[in-house]
């Protein structure tokens, strides 16, 4: 049975150091929609002081980018606390919803957002949209105003996504020349990723090869979880946890890498999610421990640099890769390497820009304001950056919304780590 995670509530003791690493509080000002105040409500609601409807809206505006985890002077597992939260609230809310909206939400968590061939059938569609010259068309007669704001918003600045013939040729396999590699590496392919930014998956591949790294895509494997997770489809989540740990216990990797925040920091929490289960937890920790950002990894090698790149950069760091995987230095240090580049530290970089997942389309409105906070913060800058670097799909679709809102499309750059480490070595998807 579902339940409210109340003895971790108890662990609060309402200090405050949380609420100005919050960005929903900092944005909205109410204490509702603040670490402490969230956590309190879902102590009232699990001593049954208030019904479930009554922490609903707190719940369902909170990120979950779990910075307050990071300022907590008492260690409050608020990660835990949300997700006991998010999943009842999912029960409760299922049993007064629709059949119709049961079905589209089965639909999606269970046959398109898991499903390779739905995505890759996604992925062409994309394709041929914008390739055909549709896109265009579209744009210049305004049919894309029949679409609702938040997707009509996110159509505008969708990245270029690669046909289906070039996705397939893309090596599985990507041996190191006449040398023994320095380590054995699985890649994590994600889902959402590599239907949107296949480009930047490949070039990561490219970059581990160059720096040493024998590196392999297994087609075993499946959705990390993550989404489902904020859903709080928990069942599913451990499903597809299970999956993954078993496609890649068959290979003998060192470590099993991605380019993706979110993904990464569901990959490493695959032992607290197993953490009931006496047999997989130790399976988990053994596969968690082998997770890692390909900044981790690139962070310990050396790449071959070519060009100087000329830039002046500033970096939008993943929340989940600060505040659960815990990496901060790998990747600023990355961006320090490369010949050239001229780093600007972001004002409040800890603050999530307000993607959050699907946090964006969802409460569109919400993460709007959030994300003209962010873009308040990349204006502070003495120098005006021509390149905002990310580390996450979501991030990097969110700062590039925050660039067109501001007027800044055609000075400032919006990529992916990956993508400026490539360019510097010379490589191409």
């Amino acid at each position: 049975m579902t339940e409210l995670a109340y003895q971790e509530t108890l662990s609060c003791v309402q200090c405050g150091y949380c609420l100005p690493t919050c960005p929903t509080y900092v944005t909205f000002q109410k204490e509702t929609h603040s670490p402490r105040g969230r956590i309190n409500l879902v102590k009232m609601a699990a001593e049954g002081k208030i019904t479930y409807d009554e922490i609903s809206e707190a719940i369902d505006l909170c990120l979950g980018c779990r910075a307050c985890e990071t300022a907590c002077p008492t260690n409050v597992e608020y990660g835990k606390i949300l997700e006991s939260a998010v999943e009842v609230l999912t029960v409760h809310k299922e049993q007064q919803m629709k059949s119709r909206m049961k079905t589209v939400k089965s639909l999606l968590f269970n046959q398109v957002v898991p499903n390779k061939n739905v995505q890759k059938v996604l992925g062409t569609g994309l394709a041929i949209y914008q390739k055909t010259g549709l896109q265009k068309v579209m744009h210049k007669t305004n049919a894309l105003n029949i679409l609702p704001e938040n997707l009509h918003s996110f159509e505008t600045i969708l990245p270029t996504v690669e046909g289906p013939m070039k996705r397939n040729k893309r090596k599985m396999h990507y041996p190191v020349q006449n040398q023994k590699p320095v380590f054995k590496v699985g890649f994590f392919v994600g889902c959402i990723m590599d239907t949107m930014f296949s480009s930047i998956n490949t070039l990561s591949m490219k970059l581990l090869q160059q720096a040493g790294c024998e590196v392999t895509v297994i087609k075993e494997q499946g959705c990390c979880g993550a989404l489902h997770q904020h859903s709080g489809l928990s069942d599913k989540t451990r499903q597809l946890a299970k999956r993954n740990i078993e496609a890649f216990e068959q290979y003998e990797f060192d470590y099993v890498v991605n380019s993706i925040g979110g993904c990464g920091a569901m990959l490493g929490e695959y032992p607290q999610l197993l953490a009931g289960e006496a047999d997989w937890v130790k399976r988990a920790i053994n596969f968690s421990a082998k997770s890692v950002d390909i900044s981790v990894i690139l962070s310990q090698l050396s790449l071959p640099f070519k060009n100087d790149l000329p830039y002046v950069v500033t970096y939008q760091p993943s929340c989940h890769m600060t505040n659960v995987q815990k990496r901060v230095n790998e990747p600023l240090h990355m961006i320090n390497s490369i010949p050239g580049i001229e780093l600007m530290p972001l004002p409040e970089a800890h603050m999530c820009c307000g993607s959050a997942g699907i946090y964006n389309i969802i409460r569109y409105n919400h993460s709007m304001k959030i994300l003209d906070e962010k873009m308040k913060h990349v204006k502070l800058l003495q120098q005006r950056p021509n390149v905002i670097v990310t580390t996450n799909p979501g991030c990097h679709l969110q700062m590039k919304l925050g660039v067109e809102r501001e007027g800044l499309a055609e000075t400032v750059r919006v990529v992916h780590l990956v993508e400026l480490l490539a360019e510097a070595c010379g490589i191409e998807a």
